[in-house]
């Protein structure tokens, strides 16, 4: 009876140790991402932009964060309403629409404020639209469909209250 006894303990400890070591794929995981986004980031500091005759009412992208947030997990956006992503160079720009649930327009628009692309961007497509310029300077999402319906296309200027967007934001004309 003893050794029935001792025969079960150590079957049973031998059962536990298989439950203790991880697993190959356990081990290889990496912790979360510190950096990466949750919910949506509150309203920023708008400014009034306008291509021809339109008026927007914008949301200004400024920082890295803010940037990297956008639009994601936001759940409306007026028509008269957008976001400006400002980068501080002239660039290959390249969106996606990670964790961001609306249907969005992006216009991605030269040192001189002229659109050069319109791109449609699907909710939750976390394939990169990239710019076929290297001249993209900002970059303007509205919602989905708004520069048709608003006839304003390849070409349009954008500017601000305050003029060109070069002279707005980094205070020189282009």
């Amino acid at each position: 009876m003893v050794f029935s006894v001792l025969l079960l303990v150590v079957a049973l400890c031998a059962g536990c140790h298989e439950q203790v070591v991880p697993k190959p794929a356990q081990a290889a995981a990496s912790p979360a991402d510190p950096n990466e986004i949750h919910h949506a980031q509150p309203k920023l500091p708008t400014m009034m932009l306008w291509l021809g005759a339109e008026q927007l009412k914008t949301e200004l992208a400024l920082t890295q964060k803010q940037e990297m947030t956008g639009m994601m997990f936001r759940t409306n956006m007026a028509e008269n309403e957008a976001m400006l992503f400002v980068f501080p160079e002239p660039q290959q720009v390249a969106f996606w629409m990670k964790n961001t649930l609306l249907p969005l327009s992006a216009a991605y628009i030269d040192p001189d404020g002229v659109i050069q692309e319109i791109h449609k961007l699907k909710p939750l497509d976390t394939n990169s639209v990239v710019a076929a310029s290297d001249q993209i300077q900002f970059v303007l999402e509205t919602k989905q469909g708004w520069f048709k319906r608003h006839n304003v296309g390849i070409g349009a200027v954008v500017r601000t209250e305050r003029g060109s967007l070069m002279q707005t934001f980094f205070g020189r004309s282009n």
